[in-house]
């Protein structure tokens, strides 16, 4: 199988997911949507994740691609091609499903407790992390459910986690991100104006990572591997 990982900036790729993807025998290819290049032929491909940026999903005249990822990530939906979005890569896909992102209440930056819908825990990806988990999560921004998708789990500020028909999720904490990646993330925090303005302790959030982020990579890596098995399914 042949998956495809759309990275808007290099230090949100695929993380743990990478070497899910890996071990499950799928061959890996990138599409950087910053580059201008657009992929030939998506449907092409068994699976298609895509994933975060420090960019903001209004942020169209300053970044054009996202408009032409939103066209891309809706013909998937259309075609039942399986698709993972994360974070800033779900915000986009819900726009593709005519849902909205905005700002979020308030920011959510460090580990966050997510509870499952009913729906939730029937889902063959998010189902076994029932009945909730706590969550990486950095982002400031949220997107609303889009017409016939179904809520998957939600923490205390937003929607955390949607399925749109049987093939295309969104979840917007960071169960990709990797020890090395989120301690990247921390030591450029300044980069981000919403966690100067919230006050971010660096030095509590790293420490806390360190006692959390080796159990949260086994659970990014075990909701890749059940995404990849819907994929496998489909392929046939």
């Amino acid at each position: 199988m042949r998956a495809l990982a759309i990275v808007h900036q290099p230090d949100a790729g695929p993380g743990v997911f990478a070497e899910t993807i890996t071990v499950a025998g799928a061959r890996l290819e990138v599409w950087e949507p910053p580059s201008g290049r657009v992929p030939e032929d998506p449907g092409r491909y068994g699976a298609v994740l895509t994933f975060g940026g420090a960019m903001h999903p209004d942020q169209d005249h300053l970044h054009t691609w996202m408009g032409v990822e939103r066209d891309l990530l809706a013909e998937l939906v259309a075609a039942g091609v399986p698709t993972l979005a994360v974070c800033l890569g779900a915000q986009l896909l819900a726009g593709a499903g005519g849902g909205e992102a905005q700002r979020a209440p308030r920011p959510e930056i460090g580990w966050y407790p997510v509870q499952l819908t009913a729906a939730g825990v029937s889902d063959p990806v998010l189902g076994p992390l029932a009945p909730g988990f706590e969550a990486c999560e950095w982002h400031s921004y949220e997107c609303s459910l889009p017409p016939d998708a179904t809520a998957l789990a939600h923490s205390e500020t937003c929607l955390q986690a949607y399925r749109i028909g049987e093939s295309a999720w969104g979840i917007q904490f960071h169960a990709e991100v990797s020890a090395q990646g989120f301690d990247a993330w921390i030591d450029d925090y300044r980069s981000d104006e919403d966690a100067v303005a919230m006050g971010l302790d660096p030095g509590r959030l790293r420490r806390e990572a360190q006692g959390k982020i080796a159990a949260w990579n086994d659970l990014g890596r075990g909701l890749c591997a059940r995404f990849l098995a819907v994929a496998a399914a489909r392929v046939g």
